[in-house]
């Protein structure tokens, strides 16, 4: 029954959501979870080191359905499917709430009252920057990141074909200045679903692109991308089913030759499955703490109250 209902929440047609309506400000509670809930003290999982892990709620209604995730020190931005930021701090110290600040993306696709014109699956933070990918209509648009002005979008051809609801779903830029943008799934002959290669800025009308393959474990989808300090990339992977509920894969991938057709595998570093404390994942950022490479995973609720956001810190083991 419970598999069921996650199915739902994940598959839902859109008439059945209804966001709710917000103000800005919003109290961001932090309840603290293990690695796993039938072994506390376990702390590794595959290549992973758990640090902390914590589920997040709020007073604001309107916090929720992040699927995407950037995070800078101690500063999280989070953006929802409903094209909702929200901001906050970690908690310093034994806090267990902050405040924070939920901003909607001011333009983007079409009117904001239809949800399927600001669902934004991914996300990118550079140099004062946002860019968001917005799955229905398989668009870039790229916003300055402090008070999120619109400053360029585009439809790019290579992406027009896209499944309805399987669009850009991760998105990663090489130290180069190229784009890769994921579908979450846009299959292949070879079984592949598409990645789209973009010479510069994607969210420019008219840069050139390369159509690649990327190859995910079996039965799961690509939710989010992140570069790693060495250059490899790293992909967070996704299934739902109805005996199983949520798990999730990270995948490790070194870039093949950037050329048409070329196609992106990696290997499997870890996977999250029950007990493991495991949810929706959609969201993935990497930071450097102490020489360490931190990993951040994040889950979207659907605003689901049987869901949860889940928000975890791994450190990678070398």
């Amino acid at each position: 029954m419970l598999g069921a209902l996650l199915l739902l929440a994940t598959f839902a047609p859109l008439s059945l959501y209804h966001p709710p309506r917000f103000t800005h400000a919003a109290v961001i509670a932090f309840d603290p979870v293990p690695l796993d809930e039938d072994a506390p003290q376990r702390s590794r999982i595959g290549s992973l080191v758990f640090l902390q892990g914590w589920a997040l709620r709020s007073d604001n209604p309107g916090f929720g359905g992040i699927s995407a995730l950037h995070v800078d020190g101690r500063r999280v931005t989070g953006l929802s499917d409903t094209g909702v930021l929200s901001r906050f701090d970690l908690p310093d110290g034994g806090a267990r709430a902050v405040r924070g600040r939920l901003d909607p993306l001011p333009d983007g696709p079409g009117p904001p009252t239809l949800k399927s014109n600001r669902d934004s699956e991914s996300m990118l933070i550079f140099a004062g920057h946002l860019w968001a990918g917005f799955e229905r209509h398989n668009e870039i648009w790229r916003y300055a990141s402090g008070d999120g002005h619109p400053e360029s979008h585009a439809a790019p051809p290579a992406m027009k074909h896209w499944p309805y609801n399987t669009g850009p779903e991760a998105m990663v830029r090489l130290d180069d200045g190229r784009f890769l943008v994921f579908a979450e799934n846009a299959p292949r002959g070879d079984g592949t679903s598409e990645v789209v290669l973009f010479d510069g800025d994607p969210a420019v009308p008219g840069t050139r692109t390369v159509t690649l393959g990327y190859r995910p474990p079996d039965g799961y989808r690509a939710t989010d991308a992140a570069l790693l300090p060495d250059g490899r990339i790293l992909i967070l992977n996704r299934r739902v089913t109805i005996w199983e509920g949520f798990s999730a894969r990270l995948v490790v991938a070194a870039l093949p030759e950037l050329a048409p057709g070329a196609v992106i595998a990696g290997r499997e570093i870890a996977a999250l499955r029950s007990p493991v404390s495991v949810d929706n994942m959609e969201g993935l950022s990497v930071t450097q703490e102490a020489g360490r490479t931190i990993l951040w995973i994040v889950s979207d609720d659907n605003f689901f109250p049987l869901q949860r956001t889940l928000l975890l810190k791994f450190a990678l083991d070398a």
